[in-house]
């Protein structure tokens, strides 16, 4: 097509195989839109495409459907994305409803074959690592090969501190469970293969995300963490990349290669101010009862080992 459409929030460029979606940064645009900048979309992605009234009067909104399982974004989002934060939607004045309307009959007929079915894979790059973002009771970074939760003591429960700041490797994990920070419970939680954790074990029942050293919660009154949907598509995106790999492995070598790594190793040497203020919150969860004169002083053993 090789044309632009520029929109209220964001502009469209086409390509011969993909729309190139710029966000913007302005002060009324969703603070999603802010920590994507830009998007390509290939045409294959794509299911159909929609035009419909915007939500405001005097506006239509040109919208592209993508196929079931082809973005990891909508993927780990699960349709809790509200409307006006929709980064495959884009608004226009009424106006321009005519040409709006012509470049929806030509992506239309840019579809791929298989537009009608689910994908088989992600066809939508997810973001690329590295990512971070800080949640209400820990920081959260994602490498491409690991993710690790390292705790905040003025956040964290005590159950997260008795386990200890957490890594994960992607072959650990078969997904990622985001549930938005505008609701009630919001949270990231990565889901481990059957076996690889003491959630994941037998009947017992799933620990609240503030318990569990697989999560980390986003707090109300907190703020909206928004970078915390692509940094749980890009986990996403990489689990799924290592499937195959896994698989193979499987069948070679019988072993499953779902082990939990010790998160001191792969963070490297630690700030002696930080494992001070670390061992003073354990004090004080031991001289509240909290923890057993056993746990305080594994917990403080493992901590000046870091050093």
């Amino acid at each position: 097509m090789g044309d632009v459409l520029a929109g209220i929030h964001s502009t469209w460029e086409f390509d011969t195989d993909s729309v190139l979606i710029r966000f913007e940064r302005g002060i009324r645009t969703p603070k999603l839109f802010h920590v994507l900048a830009e998007r390509r979309i290939p045409y294959e992605a794509l299911s159909t495409v929609e035009m419909a009234p915007g939500g405001k009067r005097g506006t239509v909104a040109l919208r592209m459907v993508p196929r079931e399982g082809a973005d990891p974004l909508l993927e780990v989002a699960d349709g809790q994305l509200k409307e006006a934060s929709d980064p495959y939607r884009l608004v226009l004045p009424a106006e321009r409803e005519l040409l709006a309307d012509y470049y929806a009959t030509e992506l239309r007929s840019a579809l791929g074959p298989d537009a009608d079915k689910p994908a088989e894979r992600h066809l939508v790059e997810a973001p690329p690592p590295p990512l971070n973002f800080k949640a209400y009771d820990g920081k959260a970074s994602f490498d491409g090969k690991s993710v690790t939760f390292r705790w905040f003591w003025t956040g964290a429960s005590s159950a997260k501190w008795r386990a200890g700041d957490q890594s994960f490797s992607v072959d650990e994990l078969e997904g990622v469970e985001w549930r938005s920070p505008e609701v009630f419970q919001g949270h990231l939680r990565l889901r481990r293969h059957a076996g690889d954790g003491p959630q994941d074990s037998g009947d017992a029942p799933e620990a609240e995300a503030d318990q569990d050293p697989a999560a980390v919660v986003f707090g109300l009154g907190y703020g909206l963490v928004y970078e915390s949907l692509p940094f749980a598509a890009s986990v996403l995106a990489a689990v799924r990349a290592a499937e195959p790999a896994m698989a193979l492995e499987t069948a070679h070598h019988g072993d499953s290669r779902r082990r939990q790594r010790d998160s001191a190793e792969r963070m490297g040497r630690a700030d002696p101010a930080d494992i001070a203020e670390r061992i003073r919150h354990l004090g004080e969860l031991h001289e509240g009862g909290l923890l057993t004169d056993d746990e305080f002083s594994a917990k403080k053993a493992e901590l000046l080992a870091e050093l």
